[in-house]
């Protein structure tokens, strides 16, 4: 039954007008409705969402908790989650396409491949909510603040635009400073270990995922930070 659900909403994302697809990453291009090939690489503002609004990027995007939570508090603003997880994004695209958020798409895709969709400054910020930590030091590169990470999203981001972390893991969250440390064309705008210790400084911080839910049961510190290059 579960495989039968899943292949159904791999099915459905097919139809989906909010849903693009990379389906082979050694042979990477984008697919939109009915499997049509879409070039959207520069052109997702003017394209996609028929308008000139910023783009925000939420990686590893999950069910696109925040991406549809951020789309509602800035509507002047594009949103579009990644994942490479289907049945997620199809749970995300589902909710957006019901409650009529058209400030809000999907992209299907490993991340490792964002720079190739997106244009030289076409990205104005960057959301990594509870990315997976890959907890043992062979798969460090795999983190999403890893330093070849980082320069794939200097690719696309704006002059001045930032990239928000928000964790639970500590080991994520000390590696990612060590390495904005070592980064001599990083500016860290705001750094704190216990985002609920005191009164929240971002409105964004109130969305919670799944995921940050289930941290905060289980007595968890949720950390964020936020930076930019320059």
């Amino acid at each position: 039954m579960a495989r039968r659900n899943k292949l159904m909403k791999f099915s459905e994302l097919i139809s989906f007008p909010n849903v693009y697809q990379n389906f082979d990453p050694k042979k990477p291009k984008i697919v939109g409705v009915d499997l049509v090939e879409v070039d959207l690489k520069g052109k997702w503002a003017s394209n996609h969402f028929k308008n000139g609004n910023p783009i925000v990027l939420e990686l590893a995007c999950g069910r696109g908790e925040y991406s549809l939570g951020l789309s509602e508090m800035f509507p002047n603003k594009n949103f579009i989650g990644l994942d490479i997880k289907g049945a997620r994004i199809w749970k995300g695209a589902s909710i957006a396409l019901n409650s009529k958020l058209s400030n809000v798409a999907f992209l299907r895709t490993k991340i490792e491949q964002v720079n190739l969709f997106f244009e030289k400054d076409e990205v104005d910020e960057i959301w990594i909510t509870f990315p997976d930590p890959f907890l043992k030091d062979s798969k460090e590169n795999r983190r999403l603040t890893s330093p070849a990470f980082l320069e794939r999203y200097k690719q696309i981001l704006k002059p001045g635009g930032t990239i928000n972390l928000k964790t639970d893991s500590p080991e994520l969250y000390q590696f990612t400073q060590e390495v904005l440390a070592n980064s001599a064309d990083v500016e860290i705008l705001y750094d704190k270990d216990d985002i609920y210790k005191d009164a929240l400084d971002y409105p964004e911080l109130e969305l919670k995922t799944y995921y940050e839910k289930m941290h905060l049961l289980d007595n968890r510190l949720i950390k964020f930070m936020k930076f930019r290059f320059i």
